[in-house]
């Protein structure tokens, strides 16, 4: 009974457009309810929930995120890009894969990454001739590489309810992410090869190479020195965002003094935004997480799932799909939480490492990002190129087909996965 109730409110309120957040808290509220555990519950597991060292990073990495839009890094990386790959037959589409890959390397966040390089990027592929719906669905599909690229906050969300070490999940993302990167890169070569206005940028000389490097330089150091320090044993991974926060401001406010104090207030208020939402639908999952567990309603869904079939590629392939319905509807950290718990009985079961599990999950959160009702980068990227959701979502079916490619890659080929984590003590 309590499943039923739980599901159906959860699910009734998404499809009343009701936000995520307020629909897993409402539904969780009505679950207590129902099995008859204390409402006084709700807000003591809110609490302990988000009150995680490791949940930290989370706001970190967003404001680190933010700092890097407000200090230019972003325009001096696709300055950069363009003039290495730029003038090469399809060059502009890979910048705009490339420099998604360094900006999901400070951020973890797959709308941050489309809301920061959409201005840049998609008047960039149009003028060069590309078609204006193809260059926003690449942008979206790109950004969507945020949460699998490390850092990553899915993975972060992940580790917290898992338990696993979030820098092997991080060092796992790495081929994953760049894997997806050149799927969504030859989906848009091939979505664009008979259009005759593309026009070739002309070559760069050593010289103009030589200065876009010298101006990105401090850009490109940033998930050097986060990722290195996490791998060198220097700082935990919570550690490292605030790092990137610190080292951000500097390069922001000394050395590109794009940053000036009177922007600090709008810069740490827009991050507050998106940390407060990010926090709030951690909150209210966690909540809902426990209820699955305490009620035996996970344990319950995992039986009766591998009931159906013992075969551990059979199985696989029934959570990616259930894990692509759950990306049109929701987001990373509100699948993880109310699916993980379900999942990794079954995933113990057949023997799936849960590095891998993790990392395969989030690609398919990524791909979730770009996959309508709700896949939020497509809105983002609409807002920034003035489109029609109707329109973009007609585009970004080839970038759906090459995710879904990826995916059962580096869903069937774990050691493309754990060759980096078996390297992390």
């Amino acid at each position: 009974m309590t499943a039923w109730v739980l599901f159906g409110v959860f699910f009734l309120l998404v499809f009343l457009n009701v936000p995520i957040a307020v629909s897993l808290g409402l539904s969780t509220l009505i679950g207590l309810g129902v099995s008859g555990t204390s409402l006084s519950m709700f807000p003591s597991i809110m609490y302990s929930s988000v009150g995680k060292f490791a949940l930290l990073a989370i706001p970190f990495f967003i404001l680190a995120g933010t700092i890097m839009d407000y200090s230019g890094i972003s325009k001096r990386l696709v300055r950069f890009a363009e003039v290495c790959v730029g003038h090469t037959k399809s060059g502009m589409l890979a910048v705009v894969v490339i420099v998604s890959c360094f900006f999901a390397a400070i951020s973890g966040s797959g709308p941050a990454t489309v809301a920061a390089l959409g201005t840049i990027l998609i008047p960039a592929l149009t003028n060069a001739g590309y078609d204006k719906g193809i260059s926003t669905a690449l942008m979206c599909a790109s950004g969507g590489i945020g949460i699998v690229i490390p850092p990553s906050i899915a993975f972060v969300v992940y580790a917290s309810i898992t338990g696993v070490s979030v820098g092997k999940l991080f060092a796992g993302g790495f081929i994953p992410g760049i894997i997806v990167g050149v799927a969504f890169f030859f989906a848009a070569k091939i979505s664009s090869r008979n259009n005759p206005n593309i026009v070739q940028r002309p070559k760069a000389t050593a010289k103009e190479r030589w200065k876009a490097f010298k101006d990105a330089i401090w850009g490109l150091l940033m998930p050097v020195i986060i990722l290195g320090g996490i791998y060198g044993g220097v700082f935990t991974p919570t550690e490292a965002a605030g790092v990137a926060v610190i080292y951000g401001l500097f390069v922001g406010m000394v050395i590109y003094r794009e940053i000036k104090i009177k922007d600090l207030w709008a810069l740490f208020v827009d991050s507050a935004v998106s940390s407060a939402t990010v926090m709030y639908i951690v909150a209210c999952a966690s909540v809902f997480a426990w209820l699955l567990t305490t009620s035996n309603i996970a344990s319950s869904m995992s039986a009766a799932l591998l009931s159906l079939t013992s075969n551990k590629y059979v199985i696989l392939f029934l959570i990616n799909i259930i894990f692509l319905i759950a990306g049109c509807f929701l987001d990373a950290n509100s699948a993880f939480y109310i699916m993980i718990p379900i999942m990794v009985p079954i995933m113990n079961a057949v023997g799936i490492d849960p590095i891998h599990f993790g990392v395969f999950v989030t690609v398919n959160m990524a791909i979730g990002l770009i996959t309508p009702p709700v896949g939020i980068n497509l809105y983002v990227g609409c807002k920034i190129a003035d489109l029609p959701v109707a329109e973009l979502c007609k585009k970004i079916l080839p970038f759906l087909l090459g995710g879904i490619v990826a995916l059962l890659i580096i869903t069937y080929i774990p050691s493309i996965t754990m060759l980096l984590p078996n390297l992390v003590r």
